[in-house]
């Protein structure tokens, strides 16, 4: 999967994605969910993560508490030493990991914790969402991180601009 390609192309149509998202967001058409879970699932059926695995090797997801527990309980560790092994606090005060890429990235581009991966990253890219429109900027953000991201933004735009 050629990520520079992607990046580019999110890259220079920034400003029609977002264009477009506001106006999903002025004027969401009422089957708006549908259409969104509907891209989602015929998006996803052309891109496979693991040729990709970006997201894991450029942004952090944020940790809960849950998060939290969850992952230390499956590595046998206490929550503080998961925490100080691969946490920082950010300027936001949420948890994220310390490095990246993510120290559970497997060379195989699979996850080491993946059956206990943060929410962050069960939902990621988050474009299967309800009122997709609410996390717009989180859309554009992920289109450049993201070929499913920003495979997602194309189709709906061909699908509401007929």
């Amino acid at each position: 999967m050629d990520i520079a390609f992607y990046h580019n192309q999110a890259k220079q149509k920034q400003k029609e994605h977002k264009k477009f998202l506001d106006t999903l967001k002025k004027h969401p058409p009422k089957n708006l969910d549908y259409l969104s879970q509907d891209t989602h699932e015929a998006v996803f059926e052309t891109i496979d993560c693991l040729q990709c695995a970006n997201c894991c090797k450029t942004t952090g997801p944020l940790y809960t508490e849950k998060d939290i527990l969850r992952i230390a309980k499956y590595l046998k560790m206490k929550p503080a030493d998961f925490e100080h092994q691969y946490l920082k606090t950010d300027e936001d005060n949420d948890k994220v990991l310390q490095q990246l890429p993510c120290p559970f990235l497997n060379e195989d581009n699979t996850c080491y914790i993946y059956e206990v991966r943060p929410k962050a990253c069960r939902e990621f890219p988050h474009t299967d969402r309800q009122k997709v429109y609410q996390i717009n900027h989180l859309t554009i953000k992920n289109t450049l991180i993201c070929p499913a991201a920003y495979t997602w933004v194309e189709k709906m735009k061909q699908q509401l601009q007929r």
